[in-house]
């Protein structure tokens, strides 16, 4: 008895020291800036104290093996991004390079020699301090896979030595932290044997994000869960390895440190088309689903675009939440699902929840009426992170010429004004310094910068 009480009080120990210490790195998209109305995201939106970690996706490759920015404002965005840490000066960022519409030849390419790893690691180097950045994010997607040849394997374990070398070299010289280095992984068991010397690289980066999510999506022929957690019974072979525990189950057996492992999910579901009017789990599918009024692409919906949809029904082999709407299905994460992820980590003793991204949950808390941030806010709550404060975000004060997103803390209407209208910006007949942004029949009354006024011209803010 006495053995009992004494083990229970060092396991209550262990946990409150692995809780204070758990990461919640969250991923901010430098596209999420042309989402139309109340979907447009941007740094000012991102609240300073809601993740222990940032990352900004993403920057590119040169033809000259240097790392480089790709959207026309990155640089700006860069310095808002990292502007966050004058308010939370715990807040650490990372700079993402590669992303899945990058491809893999700039970084074969990048890792074919010694001298053109230098190359881009000297200059990572000098990117990350010039714009701010407390680290870098590799995001190859994915070495040994999609054209990549079977070399990069051992090349991709070579660039991560080299730039944790580098690091650890770089810092006495600046006076500074040493940068820190992760990286983005699969966990697709293919991805994963053709890229990824998983105990060599483990041991150079800081932290791995794995990314448990897609699993499932509209490039197969039945309905399935972009993130379950476990496997659906009568699952054999590859499916029964198409989820959560099963991913991380790999990633342990070849190597990876659990306390390294921070486990990935998604405020984003996956939707297919039904072929018929059977909408159970493994139904026939005709395609992707219908895009999103917000997000507009077909087969995905971010939380904020389905949280409202009724009713959901739950996969309970899966831990996970999956809504039918006419011929409409879709597999996504709720609070509930993300609850059991974490109890799930935690059992695990993994290092932390990852978020593809932020601006993928209901961030203003204008769509699912749970709140700001309701996912990632769970999260927090469940990993012993302290909480948010409830105050808004600051408000974005654009350019002239730029469009404004709805100003925080303005609550949706119901007024009559847009109902009957499509999508998008409206000029407010009785105030031209505001407008209304409609989104599915709600209205959102936002205000222009002082001295601007709406036009139709441009649909955006700008000198009257």
């Amino acid at each position: 008895m006495v053995r009992s009480v004494a083990c229970a009080g060092v396991m209550a120990l262990l946990m409150i020291q692995w809780g204070s210490a758990a990461k919640l790195v969250c991923y901010f998209t430098n596209w999420s800036q042309y989402r139309e109305g109340a979907a447009r995201f941007m740094p000012s939106n991102v609240a300073p104290d809601l993740c222990t970690h940032l990352i900004y996706a993403f920057a590119g490759i040169s033809d000259q093996h240097q790392i480089s920015s790709m959207e026309w404002n990155d640089l700006s965005l860069y310095q808002e991004l990292n502007s966050l840490k004058k308010m939370n000066p715990k807040l650490k960022t990372l700079l993402a390079v590669g992303g899945w519409s990058l491809g893999t030849q700039k970084f074969t390419n990048m890792v074919a020699t010694a001298q053109n790893r230098k190359t881009f690691v000297d200059s990572a180097i000098r990117f990350l301090r010039t714009n701010g950045f407390d680290g870098l994010d590799l995001d190859w997607e994915y070495p040994g896979s999609r054209g990549s040849p079977a070399v990069d394997k051992e090349r991709f374990t070579a660039l991560v030595q080299d730039l944790a070398n580098a690091f650890q070299q770089e810092a006495p010289t600046s006076g500074k932290e040493r940068l820190l280095l992760s990286a983005a992984v699969s966990g697709n068991r293919g991805h994963m044997e053709a890229g990824y010397e998983v105990d060599r690289i483990a041991q150079s980066l800081d932290f791995i994000n794995l990314m448990a999510y897609d699993f499932h999506g509209t490039w197969e022929k039945v309905t399935g869960h972009n993130s379950p957690l476990y496997k659906r019974q009568g699952e054999q072979g590859v499916n029964a390895e198409l989820n959560v525990d099963a991913a991380v189950q790999l990633w342990l057996q070849k190597g990876a440190p659990a306390s390294k492992l921070v486990l990935g999910m998604p405020t984003y579901g996956r939707s297919f088309t039904l072929a018929s009017s059977d909408a159970s789990v493994g139904a026939p599918a005709s395609g992707p689903g219908v895009p999103g009024p917000f997000t507009k692409e077909g087969g995905i919906l971010a939380y904020y675009e389905v949280c409202s949809w009724k009713p959901s029904q739950r996969i309970e082999d899966q831990k996970v939440p999956y809504v039918v709407r006419d011929n409409q299905w879709v597999g996504f994460d709720d609070v509930e699902s993300f609850k059991a992820k974490v109890a799930y980590l935690k059992q695990k003793g993994l290092g932390g929840a990852m978020v593809w991204s932020l601006g993928l949950d209901d961030f203003s808390g204008s769509f699912c009426n749970q709140g700001r941030y309701p996912l990632i806010q769970t999260l927090r709550q469940e990993l012993s992170l302290p909480s948010m404060p409830p105050s808004p975000p600051k408000p974005q004060v654009p350019a002239p010429g730029q469009p404004l997103e709805r100003e925080p803390g303005t609550s949706p209407g119901h007024g009559a004004f847009c109902q009957g209208k499509a999508d998008g910006l409206y000029p407010n007949p009785r105030d031209p310094s505001t407008f209304y942004s409609c989104a599915g029949g709600r209205q959102f009354l936002q205000n222009c910068p002082r001295g601007l006024v709406f036009s139709t011209s441009c649909s955006c803010c700008t000198w009257a």
